[in-house]
């Protein structure tokens, strides 16, 4: 029978007697191994090194452990130290926000990861916020000191005695010689009011002096001078040529007529400019209008004359804004007694002011001064009537300086770099006092003009707060990536799709346990 059992079968198979044996010898073999798994457990208890715990002890103390995160992505959260993998940015350790709570627009950051951010802080100072305004224009004539030289009455130019223009003539210098027949007839008529008189004698004085004056003013109307007037009366002669002199000085800047030509009344013969005292029109932007004023102080430069500061004063500031540069015009009368300015020259002119809290100009050198509202230069220490147009003086004040009993309040000022603005919003981050960790707040403030590095506060902020003046574009993306309010979303929520760098997250349960982003490193 042990060789019937023994013997294999054709075909390679095992006969059906040892097939039955093989589930009841496995059925045997189970508890063994069962009891070889206890016994194993028991030495590997027995004999673990010290300090060795079980699985359930392991897992508490991972869970205790602290994880590490990206100061410019916190979705990243690993177990140990290392690179961020969309960065490359050294890794901190996550402080948990547990403790005190925080509000919708509060960060609180360790102080590792403030460091690795650069976080710096300023404190929110008073001061008169000073800034300089750089404008660039042009020389140009003064308009109330052109004058054109026109024929009176109608006539021939029989000599023009000045020829080309740009010619510099002086008060009283002969212009032109001109015959009119219309001139002779009015010398004839004072001639024979001159000889009536003196034949009519003292019967009507009266009456033969008012045609002799009645005359007279009809010469001075046609140009004659009181000279000129005199001379006929002695001479008893009419002169059929009429001598135009220069009424003012200045240069020749046009001429519109010919020598021999026949002009009419009215017709334009000379235009002449005095240049003792040009004007300068600047070019200032919108931004700009807040630090100008009326009666300022203009320091400019020429290209002619470099290392010269010329200087003058704002006479005016144009009341509308051209549409095609997006400047206002700024006039400035400036002296001119040496002739160095030449209409269409190039310069490049300051202004430095100081603004107050009221958004006064603040001015030492005007303060309780009266200016000439016509002309700027006029400035005196009272009251009174300016000498060139006769106009009352104003106080300094009612041209946007400061009053002139107190030194005005000084404004609250800021770094330029402290707050983040969109089109309409302004927010500044101020790092809260008396806590333990770096605790920063968003705060939307009203900015007034900027003052070179700085900006004038008018709403938001107190004197001696700290605003974060480099690293608060980090603070807000931070916020940002925690669906909390920041600049580009004022009233909080997800943040934008761009900020996951490509990172797709899957959906999940609102109550499903966030897990740590260590996959990344696989990347």
């Amino acid at each position: 029978m042990s060789e019937v059992a023994s013997e294999p079968t054709k075909g390679g198979t095992d006969p059906p007697a040892k097939r039955r044996w093989r589930p009841r010898l496995a059925l045997q073999l189970i508890p063994a191994a069962v009891a070889l798994l206890l016994v194993g457990a028991v030495l590997g208890y027995v004999f673990a090194p010290r300090g060795a715990g079980t699985s359930d002890d392991i897992n508490a103390s991972n869970s205790t452990s602290t994880q590490w995160t990206c100061s410019m992505h916190p979705q990243i959260k690993l177990p140990k130290p290392g690179k961020c993998p969309i960065c490359f940015m050294d890794l901190i350790p996550l402080e948990s926000d547990e403790g005190e709570e925080l509000g919708p627009r509060q960060l609180r950051l360790s102080e590792t990861a403030a460091q690795l951010a650069e976080v710096e802080t300023t404190p929110v100072t008073r001061r008169y916020a000073e800034h300089i305004v750089r404008m660039v224009g042009k020389v140009d004539y003064d308009e109330t000191k052109v004058v054109d030289i026109t024929a009176w009455m109608p006539g021939r130019l029989d000599r023009l005695y000045v020829d080309y223009t740009g010619t510099t003539v002086r008060k009283g210098d002969h212009l032109v010689l001109m015959y009119s027949p219309e001139l002779i007839v009015a010398q004839r008529e004072l001639i024979q009011a001159v000889k009536s008189a003196e034949r009519i004698g003292g019967l009507d004085q009266e009456l033969s002096g008012s045609m002799a004056r009645s005359a007279e003013r009809k010469l001075a109307l046609l140009g004659l001078l009181p000279d000129q007037i005199d001379a006929i009366r002695r001479s008893e002669r009419p002169n059929d040529h009429l001598t135009i002199y220069a009424p003012s000085g200045g240069v020749v800047i046009d001429k519109a007529a010919k020598q021999g030509m026949y002009v009419q009344t009215g017709t334009k013969i000379y235009t002449i400019a005095d240049l003792s005292v040009v004007w300068v029109f600047l070019e200032a932007y919108e931004s700009d209008l807040p630090w100008i004023r009326y009666g300022q102080d203009v320091a400019f430069t020429t290209e002619a004359y470099p290392g010269t500061d010329f200087h003058g004063r704002v006479a005016f500031i144009e009341p509308v804004l051209d549409e095609r540069t997006r400047t206002v015009k700024v006039r400035v009368n400036v002296p001119n007694p040496e002739g160095k300015l030449k209409p269409g020259m190039f310069v490049r002119a300051t202004v430095g002011s100081r603004l107050a809290a009221d958004g006064r100009v603040f001015d030492t050198s005007l303060v309780g001064k009266w200016i000439s509202p016509m002309h700027p230069e006029i400035v005196k220490d009272g009251p009174g009537k300016c000498h060139v147009c006769g106009m009352d003086l104003v106080p300094a004040e009612q041209l946007g300086y400061g009053v002139a009993d107190k030194a005005p309040e000084m404004p609250l000022v800021i770094p330029a770099t402290a707050p983040l603005i969109t089109g309409k919003r302004a927010v500044v981050y101020v790092q809260l006092p008396d806590r333990d960790q770096p605790t920063f707040e968003g705060r939307e403030i009203v900015l007034g003009p900027r003052a070179g590095d700085s900006y004038i506060v008018q709403e938001g902020l107190r004197e001696g707060e700290r605003v974060v003046t480099h690293g608060n574009f980090k603070i807000d993306s931070a916020l940002q990536i925690r669906a909390k309010p920041s600049m580009m979303a004022p009233e909080g929520g997800a943040p934008p799709p761009g900020h996951q760098h490509g990172e797709a997250r899957p959906s999940r349960p609102e109550n499903a346990r966030e897990q740590p982003v260590e996959a990344a490193h696989d990347h």
